[in-house]
C-alpha cells in the first residue's frame, strides 16, 4: 500500500498561470513550490527528484562513469558528457551577440558577457587583482597561499588546481586530443587550440592602450604592458636579474642549474624551455616561410623577421633611459642593461672574463677550444658560430642589404654599416696615448698599438712572417694555399681576399676616391696617394 502524500493540500500558481490544488505528488511541481523531499546523508543538500539525488551523490563519491572517447576525460553525469563534446565538434551554439564568440553551454556564455561590461567586483585582498567571476578569484587566491595539492606522478610537478595538473600530464602521454579544423594542428589543451585559431583570424581583441599592439589573449598583453611600465617582479635570487614574466625568471634559472630537460631527437641539442627547442628543430627541417621584402632573408618565425625588418627601417623603439641608446628589441635593450648594472654572473675558468649570459659564455669558450664547425663552401674559411659564416657567405654573393644613407656604400651586416657611419659623424672617441691618433672603434686602437710595442704574436707555420693581428695572419695564409676565391667579373682575375678584388675593380670603374689635398690629383690606391704626396715635399725643399 502507497504510503500517504506527506504535505498538506496547497494552492499553486504555475508559469502558466493555472492555478491548481494539489492531493497527490507531481513531480514538476515540486519546481515550483520548492519543496525538496530527498536530502543528501552526507552535506545535507535536498532535491525535488530522487534521481537529482543521485547525480549530486557522485560528486562525493567521485564516480564518473561517463568517458569521452576522443580525451578520456570523465564525467559525472551525461549532459556534462555531451557539453565537452562539443568542444571537439566545434559546435557552440551559444553566440555572443557583442563580439560573436561562440560557447558549448549558456553558462558559459553568461559568464562570458561580463567581460563586455568590464565590471570586476571580485577583489584580490593580497594584490588587488579584480576578477569577473569569484571561481576565478579563488584559483588565483591559491597563488599567494602558495598551495599546490596536485602533483604529477612522473616528475614530482606541483599544481594549483586539478585542470593544469590534467593538461600537465599531456605533456608526458603526448596527448592532443584539440585539432584545429583549418590546419590539422593538434594541441593538448582546448584554451590552446583557441589562442592558436587567433592567427588563422587575424583577430587580435586585445589591444595596448600605449602602442596599439594587438594580442591574442589578455595574459600576453598583460606581460607586454610591463615593458612600457618597466615593471618586473621576478627576481633571480643567484644573479639579482628581474623579469616582467614568471615563466622567464623560471628559464632563467635553468641557465644556472645547467639543466636542460627538452632535447632534440635529431641532434641531441638540449633547451631549458620547450619552445627553445620548437624553434630549433626548424633549423632541421629548413623550412623558412617568413622572407623579407627588402633584402630576400628568409626566416623560421614571422616574431624574427619583424625584428628584422627594423634593421631596414632603421625603428628602434626600445631606449635604455642612462644613456639614451636604443635598440629594435626589448630583449636586446635588456642585454644591454646588464653592461650598466656590471652583473657578469657567468665566468670563463681558462681566463676569467665574465659574461652576462650563458649563450655569451659558452660563444666565447669556442676560441679557447679552437672549435669552429661552421665551413664555407666555397673559400673553405671556418667559423665559430653560424651567424658568422651567414654574414661571411654575403661576400662571395655580393648582396649587400644594409645601405649607407648618406654615401650609398653597402654593407652585409648592420655592425658594419654602424661602424662606417662613425666616418661621415667624425666621432673618434678613441685616442692612442703614444702618438695622439683618434679611431672610431677601441678595436682599431687596438690593432693601432701593436704599431708602437712591435708585439706580433701571430706567426705563419710556413714562412715564419709574423702578424699583429689574427686576420692579418689568415689573410696571408690565403697566398701559400693559392686560394682565390673572389673573381673580376669583367677581366676574370682572381683575388685571395675582397679587399684586393674590390681595389682592383677600380680600374674598370675609374673611381679615384684619394685625391691630393694640394693639386687636386686623384689616385685608385692610397699608396700611390702617399708617394705622390712625396713629389710635393721634394718640390718644397
Amino acid at each position: 500500500m502507497c504510503s500517504p502524500w506527506p504535505f498538506p493540500p496547497f494552492s499553486i500558481t504555475l508559469c502558466l498561470s493555472a492555478s491548481l490544488t494539489l492531493h497527490i505528488p507531481n513531480i514538476p511541481l515540486l519546481y515550483h513550490v520548492g519543496v525538496k523531499p530527498f536530502a543528501c546523508d552526507q552535506c545535507g543538500k535536498a532535491f525535488a527528484t530522487r534521481i537529482h539525488l543521485k547525480r549530486h551523490q557522485h560528486t562525493h563519491s567521485g564516480d564518473k562513469p561517463f568517458t569521452c572517447d576522443q580525451c578520456g576525460k570523465a564525467f559525472a553525469r551525461t549532459e556534462h558528457l555531451k557539453r565537452h563534446q562539443r568542444i571537439h565538434s566545434e559546435d557552440r551554439p551559444f553566440k555572443c551577440e557583442q563580439c560573436g564568440k561562440g560557447f558549448t553551454c549558456f553558462s558559459n556564455l553568461k559568464t562570458h558577457l561580463v567581460i563586455h561590461t568590464g565590471v570586476k567586483p571580485f577583489i584580490c585582498d593580497e594584490c588587488g587583482k579584480a576578477f569577473t567571476q569569484t571561481n576565478d578569484l579563488k584559483k588565483h587566491l591559491l597563488i599567494h597561499s602558495g598551495v599546490k595539492p596536485f602533483s604529477c606522478d612522473q616528475c614530482g610537478k606541483s599544481c594549483t588546481l586539478m585542470g593544469d595538473l590534467k593538461k600537465h600530464q599531456r605533456t608526458h602521454s603526448g596527448l592532443k586530443p584539440f585539432s584545429c579544423g583549418q590546419c590539422n594542428r593538434a594541441f593538448n589543451s582546448i584554451s590552446n587550440l583557441k589562442r592558436h585559431q587567433y592567427i588563422h583570424s587575424d583577430v587580435k581583441p586585445f589591444i595596448c592602450g600605449q602602442c596599439g599592439r594587438g594580442f591574442t589573449c589578455s595574459s600576453n598583453l598583460r606581460r607586454h604592458q610591463r615593458i612600457h611600465s618597466g615593471i618586473k617582479p621576478f627576481n633571480c635570487g643567484q644573479c639579482g636579474r628581474s623579469f616582467s614574466d614568471l615563466s622567464d625568471l623560471k628559464n632563467h634559472q635553468l641557465a644556472h642549474t645547467g639543466i636542460r630537460p627538452f632535447s632534440c631527437d635529431q641532434c641531441a641539442k638540449a633547451f631549458t624551455c620547450v619552445s627553445k627547442l620548437k624553434r630549433h628543430q626548424l633549423t632541421h627541417s629548413g623550412v623558412k616561410a617568413f622572407i623579407c621584402s627588402q633584402c630576400g632573408r628568409a626566416f623560421t618565425e614571422m616574431g624574427d623577421l619583424k625584428r628584422h625588418q627594423f634593421t631596414h627601417g632603421g625603428v628602434k623603439p626600445f631606449s635604455c633611459e642612462l644613456c639614451g641608446k636604443s635598440y629594435t628589441c626589448i630583449s636586446k635593450l635588456n642585454t644591454h642593461k646588464l653592461i650598466h648594472s656590471g652583473v657578469v654572473p657567468f665566468s670563463c675558468d681558462q681566463c676569467g672574463r665574465g659574461f652576462s649570459f650563458l649563450g655569451n659564455l659558452k660563444r666565447h669558450q669556442l676560441i679557447h677550444s679552437g672549435v669552429k664547425p661552421f665551413n664555407c663552401e666555397l673559400c673553405e674559411k671556418t667559423f665559430t658560430q653560424m651567424n658568422d659564416l651567414k654574414i661571411h657567405q654575403l661576400t662571395h654573393s655580393g648582396i649587400k642589404p644594409f645601405s649607407c644613407e648618406q654615401c650609398g656604400k653597402g654593407f652585409t651586416c648592420s655592425s658594419n654599416l654602424k661602424r662606417h657611419q662613425l666616418v661621415h659623424s667624425g666621432v673618434k672617441a678613441y685616442v692612442c696615448g703614444d702618438c695622439g691618433k683618434a679611431f672610431t672603434e677601441i678595436s682599431d686602437l687596438k690593432r693601432h698599438q701593436f704599431t708602437h710595442s712591435g708585439v706580433k704574436p701571430f706567426n705563419c707555420g710556413q714562412c715564419g712572417k709574423s702578424f699583429s693581428q689574427k686576420g692579418d695572419l689568415k689573410n696571408h695564409q690565403l697566398i701559400h694555399s693559392g686560394i682565390k676565391p673572389f673573381i673580376c667579373e669583367q677581366c676574370g682575375k682572381a683575388f685571395t681576399l675582397i679587399t684586393n678584388l674590390r681595389r682592383h675593380q677600380r680600374i674598370h670603374s675609374g673611381v679615384k676616391p684619394f685625391i691630393c689635398g694640394q693639386c687636386g690629383k686623384a689616385f685608385t690606391h692610397k699608396k700611390y696617394l702617399i708617394t705622390h704626396l712625396q713629389t710635393h715635399s721634394t718640390d718644397e725643399q
